[in-house]
């Protein structure tokens, strides 16, 4: 398999993304499930169960969570767009277009060897 040398920027921006990314996944489990207020909900019976879906009211989101959702938005959007239109990409074709951005997903995966640079 290919190992590519991505530019240091350019791996920065990947793992800002993933962090952005988790931290906007764990702040979105704090909010109310409906970004308005709106009435709960009980749904019918589940066939050969007794489970019955529901979802308690929503008082909506506060002015603070909806301007925080927002920024980890704009954040999102930002540092995607560093990554898809950075300048490296243009340094390949085809397939290893393909394999270089997979392989740049999890290139933090695992620690880089102290002393080795990635060939």
């Amino acid at each position: 398999m290919t190992q590519y040398d991505f530019p240091q920027d350019l791996r920065d921006a990947q793992l800002a993304l993933h962090q952005t990314q988790s931290e906007f996944q764990q702040y979105a489990k704090t909010l109310p499930w409906s970004a308005e207020p709106m009435a709960g909900w009980e749904g019918d019976k589940q066939l050969h169960s007794g489970y019955r879906s529901s979802k308690p009211d929503s008082p909506g989101y506060t002015d603070e969570q909806r301007q925080q959702v927002a920024a980890y938005r704009a954040r999102l959007l930002e540092l995607s767009t560093q990554v898809v239109t950075h300048s490296f990409w243009e340094t390949l074709k085809g397939n290893d277009l393909f394999a270089a951005r997979m392989q740049l997903k999890h290139v933090h995966d695992t620690p880089e060897p102290q002393g080795e640079a990635a060939a």
